[in-house]
């Protein structure tokens, strides 16, 4: 809930911080959907003005992360499951087109992101593991050098990170990693057609476990 948002130091950035920290909430479910919130309450628990506030909560709806509650304020937005799995179909598309770009150049993807991980996977952390699958693709986007890809893909991480946050409490999927490590093979490889098949199949496969998770979650809520 609010209470557990941390006081933001003295910054000038702080539509930006509180942006991320709300949305941070909202993706790791201390804000689920439908709580409602207020402008003033969030100036109040972050100890900041409520300008910032404003301008962030703006941004949140333009986003889709909320909308208007009943009566006064706002509202965490629910997810939509016919949403998400579009939203998956151009993720899958995007990741496809990357691996094979940067299987063109052979590009080698740093191990340590894979390697870092399968550490966090092992301690549950559900923010640091999203954190660090989002790292690995984002590594793929870079050596891909279509700058267009990464900035497509922006917006719906953002989206996807909350999604991830909702099923990744109860469950992961252990292969994640294994994908990974096979991906990042066949780029360095130079095997195009392979790098770009794989990434599409773990996009395909991440989207069916999300779903499935995501409409258990759903139905005991």
């Amino acid at each position: 809930m609010l209470s557990q948002l941390h006081k933001i130091p003295a910054r000038t950035d702080y539509v930006e911080a509180v942006y991320k920290a709300l949305l941070d909430a909202i993706s790791d479910g201390s804000l689920p959907p439908k709580t409602r919130i207020t402008q003033e309450e969030i100036a109040e628990q972050m100890n900041i003005s409520r300008l910032p506030v404003l301008q962030a909560l703006r941004m949140l709806k333009n986003d889709g992360f909320v909308e208007d509650a009943p009566g006064r304020g706002l509202q965490v937005t629910a997810l939509n499951i016919e949403w998400i799995d579009k939203l998956y179909e151009v993720r899958g598309a995007l990741d496809s087109l990357a691996a094979k770009l940067a299987a063109q150049k052979k590009c080698v993807i740093d191990p340590q992101l894979i390697k870092h991980g399968r550490a966090v996977s092992e301690k549950g952390d559900v923010s640091a593991l999203i954190d660090a699958d989002i790292a690995f693709h984002s590594a793929i986007y870079d050596a891909s050098e279509n700058p267009l890809i990464a900035k497509s893909a922006h917006l719906h991480w953002v989206h996807l990170r909350r999604v991830m946050g909702a099923v990744l409490q109860s469950s992961q999927r252990s292969a994640i990693w294994d994908e990974h490590q096979a991906i990042a093979d066949a780029i360095k490889n130079g095997d195009e057609k392979k790098a770009a098949e794989l990434s599409e199949l773990h996009a395909n496969r991440a989207r069916k476990n999300l779903i499935h998770q995501l409409e258990q979650t759903l139905s005991t809520n």
